[in-house]
């Protein structure tokens, strides 16, 4: 499964590295990070880091594959 988060402002290099599986991209003032989700677990896992680092999350969707 392939999916998109979106967080709300730049994402610094040092915050992006946290994210080693998913690709981004800063568009209109927030971050998009996407790639491959392995499993449900893998997503839960990917929404507690961008809360452990203080990130707030503006969107979250399944993108087709």
């Amino acid at each position: 499964m392939r999916y998109e988060i979106r967080v709300e402002g730049h994402l610094s290099e040092t915050l992006a590295k946290a994210f080693p599986e998913l690709e981004h991209v800063v568009m209109s003032g927030q971050t998009v990070l996407f790639g491959t989700v392995i499993d449900e677990a893998h997503l839960y896992g990917l929404l507690t880091r961008c809360q452990s680092l203080g990130l707030r999350v503006m969107e979250m969707r399944q993108l087709p594959e």
